[in-house]
């Protein structure tokens, strides 16, 4: 289906069309009601074109304003990260130029100086695309009227209710007219299906199913190994493979910390990449490690959604993920944009079933990889899937987990 057929006008049609041969699932699907102006839910996995499909939606509603009349905030994408916010803005940006849309796009996000976004804020605005925290900031400035917003975009939606956002969204709610709304995630989980039951109207479903996507060439492997022994593996196949640059995943921002310190002292050129570091310094980084000059970025689950490091070949489960859908987050960061790549994750004993819940999640089955001179001496724990079934985030139930096999507590008299 040529983008022609989808209701775009004619300039964002040949915008999109100079960059692809055709839709993708679903862009094909969202953006009929999305141009109708129904609210629509989307989900679909990660690198299935979801930001140009609201891109494409904000950018058609778009309206010139008048003369002599400043700008106001037509349209409004929330996003959960820093990073996100960039790429956003900057696919807004592009797909505007090519088709000659003379839209303000704005992106304002925490971690910096609020000082220079007040500055660009001045002459008004069209579309800004913010993190909720420092949106909230600028409002409270009385910097970013909401009152002509007819356009609420939430991406990542899932992620937003992950990192407990929930009153600053309803802040934010507070502020907006009558608005369409359309929401993005790569789960359709219980809290996001509430997110929308509770913000939208009627909205429209599209759900598109891996099945009905072009699967990414992502080859996944999984390689035992004792835990201590993880950094030197990671050196080893670094050396051995010749990998131009590789993304690692660790739990904490001590263990990226110290990951990326043991690399360096092995001679390697590795950077840390956390909540904790400065704006500029993560920006650095991530400049660095797309121009290649950092071989090895290792990064918290910071990095895991809205990063868009083109031709990244590698990425490396150091520690696994807490969630099963993390791990889909992760590995999406290779094989973007019909490339191929692989994702590697380290099985130690401690980890062996918690892995085995983030195959039986995700349907996989893959097939353990010893390396030579690596051979795991510790034993993994018999620990069945039924066993481990109280969390995913680990081997043993947590305290809510308990809880619920406790069963509902009895109705309080009264």
């Amino acid at each position: 289906m040529p983008f022609f057929t989808l209701g775009l006008s004619p300039a964002l049609a040949a915008a999109m069309a100079q960059q692809f041969t055709t839709p993708t699932p679903v862009q094909s699907a969202a953006l009929g009601p999305a141009l109708g102006g129904k609210d629509v839910v989307v989900c679909a996995q990660t690198g299935s074109g979801k930001t140009a499909a609201y891109a494409l939606a904000v950018l058609q509603r778009w309206q010139p304003p008048a003369p002599h009349v400043p700008r106001r905030a037509q349209s409004l994408v929330l996003v959960p990260t820093r990073e996100l916010a960039v790429q956003v803005g900057a696919v807004i940006n592009t797909l505007a130029r090519a088709a000659g849309i003379a839209a303000k796009v704005s992106v304002v996000f925490g971690g910096v100086s609020i000082n220079p976004q007040l500055m660009a804020l001045r002459g008004g605005t069209d579309i800004v695309v913010a993190t909720t925290g420092r949106l909230l900031d600028l409002v409270d400035r009385n910097a970013m009227p909401l009152q002509q917003v007819r356009c609420l975009v939430l991406d990542e939606a899932d992620r937003l209710l992950d990192l407990g956002f929930a009153e600053e969204l309803a802040r934010i709610d507070a502020l907006l007219p009558a608005h369409q709304s359309l929401l993005f995630s790569a789960t359709y989980s219980a809290p996001v299906r509430r997110l929308a039951e509770a913000r939208m109207q009627s909205p429209v479903e599209v759900s598109i199913d891996s099945d009905s996507q072009p699967a990414p060439a992502i080859r996944q492997r999984a390689i035992l190994v004792d835990e201590p022994r993880r950094t030197q593996l990671v050196r080893h196949l670094l050396l051995q493979e010749e990998w131009p640059r590789v993304l690692v995943f660790v739990a904490t921002k001590y263990a990226a910390e110290m990951v990326a310190d043991k690399l360096r002292r092995a001679g390697l050129s590795a950077e840390p990449f956390h909540a904790q570091l400065s704006q500029g310094k993560r920006s650095q980084v991530l400049a660095d490690f797309k121009a290649s000059v950092v071989q090895v970025v290792v990064a918290t689950d910071v990095a895991a959604r809205g990063v868009d490091i083109a031709g990244l070949p590698v990425v490396v489960n150091y520690d696994l993920p807490r969630a099963a859908h993390d791990y889909v987050h992760r590995i999406g960061r290779t094989a973007r944009a019909g490339e191929s790549g692989m994702a590697l994750s380290l099985v130690s004993a401690d980890s062996a079933a918690h892995f085995a819940l983030i195959e039986k999640r995700n349907g996989l089955s893959l097939p353990r990889e010893v390396v030579p001179g690596f051979e795991p001496q510790e034993a993994a724990p018999r620990v069945s899937l039924d066993q481990a079934a109280g969390g995913i985030k680990g081997r043993r139930p947590s305290k809510k987990d308990k809880l619920r096999a406790a069963g509902p507590l009895p109705p309080v008299a009264g």
